[in-house]
């Protein structure tokens, strides 16, 4: 929109004063007194020709209209952002920090190949590798200490590229388990025993694929109690808690004589891949999933040269 019907700092208080609903809050965030936050947002009102706020002695309330037009400004501001960032990003090169992490020690593997290829083609930018947890993963990418995680789909809410790793199901009992001894099971067992759960802050379609509700023939699945970390949710499995469908990597990276690992013949492959959020897309991510696509190929991808899925997926990791 042109700098004729509405100008940036406009824009910018009328949206940091939808979100706060406060005149000092907003003048605070902005670094402008309540008086500039009051005649911006009085100017906008008289370009629009209708109020945008409800002002009380106490309150702050959008209206209708003010209401929709926040609505219909923020997706537009956060893809100027993005434009803004990758043109800068473009401008110096693929250069300056890149923070990648991984969740579950068999993606690190996966990961470490991504950054050898990364690192060949752009020794400029440097990475840095972490490992986060369950209960932190969503959070540390939200917060900004991460900028991509290396975990399994689907993940709530993120931008993810293409799938880096498959593997196969399996069921993980207690060593002395009734199921223990099984070549494989189906999935309807899940309605016959109590499941482990994973933490709350969780994706919920992760936890939805994982550890579903019900299963494929609608049986209700039993709920068993959760833990906070992938170890804690075995220990609970060893104690004969509940079962728990993992992938196949955790027999050999958690190989326990109190659990066993049967194969579940009649479910999808976990697919583990990059995740980040899309308001941080820059340069330096779609040229690290690049690499990681190239340093990992899958012999059933369809589109082994493709880049990033861009857009965040309805539900993608963890």
């Amino acid at each position: 929109m042109g700098r004729d019907v509405l100008n940036h700092p406009e824009i910018e208080t009328f949206l940091v004063l939808a979100e706060e609903l406060h005149f000092g809050r907003t003048a605070e965030r902005l670094r402008v007194t309540t008086g500039r936050v009051s005649q911006l947002t009085k100017k906008l009102e008289r370009r629009v020709g209708a109020p945008l706020f409800e002002r009380t002695s106490r309150v702050v309330r959008l209206t209708a209209i003010g209401r929709q037009l926040a609505d219909d400004l923020r997706p537009l501001v956060a893809e100027m952002d993005q434009a803004v960032r990758r043109a800068i990003a473009a401008g110096r090169g693929i250069s300056g920090q890149l923070r990648v992490a991984f969740l579950g020690e068999w993606t690190a593997p996966v990961l470490l190949r991504a950054v050898s290829l990364f690192n060949r083609r752009h020794p400029d930018c440097e990475v840095v590798v972490t490992e986060v947890q369950l209960s932190n993963s969503r959070a540390s990418l939200l917060d900004g200490s991460v900028d991509l995680l290396i975990a399994s789909f689907p993940f709530d809410g993120m931008a993810n590229g293409p799938a880096l790793l498959h593997e196969r199901r399996m069921l993980a009992v207690a060593a002395d388990h009734p199921l223990a001894g099984q070549a494989s099971v189906s999935l309807e067992v899940l309605a016959d025993h109590p499941v482990v759960q994973y933490p709350a802050v969780t994706s919920a379609a992760f936890k939805r694929d994982r550890t579903p509700e019900r299963t494929p023939a609608g049986r209700p699945v039993p709920k068993g109690p959760s833990g906070n970390t992938f170890s804690e949710l075995l220990t609970l499995v060893a104690l004969g808690k509940g079962v728990l469908p993992v992938g196949e990597h955790t027999q050999r990276y958690y190989p326990r004589p109190d659990l066993a690992y049967v194969p579940i013949h009649d479910a999808p492959p976990i697919e583990r891949g990059l995740v980040w959020l899309e308001t941080n897309t820059t340069a330096r991510i779609r040229e690290f999933v690049r690499a990681a696509t190239d340093a990992n190929p899958l012999p059933d991808r369809r589109d082994p040269g493709s880049a990033a899925r861009l857009a965040p997926t309805s539900s993608p990791p963890r």
